[in-house]
């Protein structure tokens, strides 16, 4: 369990863990798992935790004036859920973090990120990472919304997100890009046949 986060970790670091690092992460990192649909977040909750994904998926979203899911993310293996208006602002939640299958994650909170990793050397490090490969997932989203045409929101999806076609269903996926399922199954299947 703790492994893929170790390795995870080590992925991004220069240098590998060390001993008493690994430690300090198998002490405040708990395992949690998920059934299918189970929440880690709800509306209206001020959650305080953060996951890591070890298996599973995730999707995040909110309901609209209709009551109907509108999709605002999705995450896959080795992927970050938390709520940073929560933890930040101590907000309530506006939005749900949802088990699309069985999962497991790890999960602490912040009160324990705040004692006992913020002073890490290794953490500041992952920190400035994860910060900068989600603003470039952040920009790439924003872009891909500004594409005018279905064909190119899911050709976008396919070259930067390639996993979530494994995992997720279409109407997630359609929901996610801000197209109807009716138009992401055309466009998808004329891609599909021009390959």
């Amino acid at each position: 369990m703790y492994n893929k986060l170790i390795s995870y970790f080590n992925s991004l670091l220069s240098s590998p863990l060390n001993s008493e690092e690994i430690k300090i992460i198998k002490e405040v990192f708990k395992h949690k798992t998920l059934l299918k649909n189970q929440y880690f977040i709800q509306e209206g909750d001020v959650n305080k935790l953060t996951g890591f994904i070890v298996k599973g998926s995730f999707k995040q979203f909110y309901l609209d004036e209709k009551g109907y899911e509108q999709i605002s993310d999705l995450f896959t293996e080795n992927c970050w859920i938390r709520n940073n208006e929560c933890i930040l602002k101590n907000r309530p939640s506006a939005y749900y973090i949802q088990a699309y299958r069985r999962s497991e994650i790890l999960v602490v909170t912040q009160e324990d990120i705040e004692k006992y990793l913020l002073h890490q050397p290794f953490i500041i490090d992952i920190c400035r990472i994860l910060l900068e490969k989600k603003s470039i997932q952040f920009l790439k989203r924003i872009y891909s919304h500004k594409l005018p045409h279905a064909k190119q929101k899911i050709e976008e999806l396919e070259n930067y997100r390639p996993e979530f076609f494994q995992e997720f269903p279409q109407y997630l996926i359609a929901s996610y890009l801000g197209l109807t399922k009716e138009t992401y199954s055309r466009v998808r299947n004329i891609l599909h046949k021009n390959k």
